[in-house]
């Protein structure tokens, strides 16, 4: 009997090691989290958020092991309404925070983010935010990423983004920013990030210290940017693969142009470009994609490389272009 009785106890106190280890969610955490589940109007998608079990398990969440922190809040495609809540700003461990493709997620982003010291990834994006681009973000300095596209935001974009030295990537595209591309992202501090600024309503010059980073991608399409972009176009040697200036007023002479040898991707098309197509674009090997559509070139398209297998409808509409895939010379 003694046996048994002694048994039966060490199996209720493992069962009470193994149910300490499980719960391992830090309570502050916990109750940061029903805040934000209650401030967001008790959604089904975060269903699994049940105040009588771990918050590590939660669907939308991840937990570090060794502190038993939350460092991850992913909402990511759900019925959510309402504003992102401030008290996300409570959550101090975290390095990832995500908030994408919620159509009914509105108002601005809170201040509250600014306290997220150690936040690492940022995406807020495919939702109804509003307001600004805030100053703000640029106190997270330990940004490698930040995505604010597809929303509707507006204003400037803030010159103290480019203080933020760890960035990888910055996508402010399809969004209705307004006002010119700030001087100091010709000026990065630290890493060049992928610049994403398409789809929104910026003006002006493109500044010309953009053409002294070397940049892998930069997206300035569907703008109304002015002026000459040759400072995109004087180094070879840099690691550029992605180009796109499409659809803006820019003018200028492309005739002296030298494109970055691992380009991928340039599409100049729908801007008031003129000159000729410069003969260095036939050494590009890994161009998969070129459009000069809607420009003032003149000139006979460059024989070799990729440039005839790309077909007539990259080079239509220009001035007075010709040789294959156009009609002869």
């Amino acid at each position: 009997m003694d046996a048994v009785r002694f048994s039966l106890l060490l199996f209720l106190l493992s069962s009470l090691f193994i149910s300490s280890l499980s719960a391992r969610c830090n309570p502050n955490d916990k109750n940061v989290l029903l805040k934000i589940k209650k401030s967001l109007n008790n959604p089904y998608l975060l269903a699994s958020w049940d105040p009588s079990t771990d918050c590590c398990n939660w669907y939308c969440v991840e937990c570090d092991l060794q502190t038993n922190r939350i460092v991850e809040l992913t909402i990511f495609s759900g019925e959510i309404s309402g504003q992102i809540p401030p008290s996300v700003g409570d959550l101090p461990y975290l390095n990832t925070l995500v908030f994408r493709k919620l159509s009914n997620l509105s108002g601005e982003i809170p201040p509250s983010i600014a306290k997220l010291k150690n936040l690492k990834m940022l995406r807020l994006s495919w939702t109804n935010l509003s307001g600004s681009v805030p100053q703000f973000l640029s106190q997270l300095q330990n940004l490698e990423f930040l995505e604010l596209s597809y929303n509707n935001l507006s204003g400037s974009i803030p010159a103290s983004l480019a203080s933020l030295t760890k960035l990888g990537a910055l996508h402010l595209d399809r969004n209705r920013l307004t006002g010119e591309i700030p001087e100091s992202f010709g000026h990065f501090a630290g890493t060049v990030p992928d610049l994403y600024l398409s789809h929104n309503q910026l003006s002006g010059k493109i500044p010309e210290s953009l053409g002294n980073l070397d940049f892998s991608v930069i997206d300035l399409s569907r703008n109304k940017l002015v002026g000459d972009a040759l400072m995109l176009f004087r180094n070879p040697a840099r690691s550029t693969f992605r180009i796109d200036i499409s659809r803006n007023l820019l003018e200028f002479d492309l005739s002296g142009a030298l494109f970055p040898m691992n380009l991928t991707l340039l599409d100049i098309s729908h801007n008031r470009i003129w000159g000729n197509i410069p003969s260095q674009i036939t050494a590009l090997e890994d161009l998969q994609l070129f459009n000069a559509s809607y420009n003032r070139l003149c000139g006979k398209i460059p024989q070799g490389g990729k440039m005839q297998g790309f077909d007539y409808s990259s080079y239509f509409h220009n001035r007075c272009l010709c040789g294959p895939p156009l009609n002869k010379c």
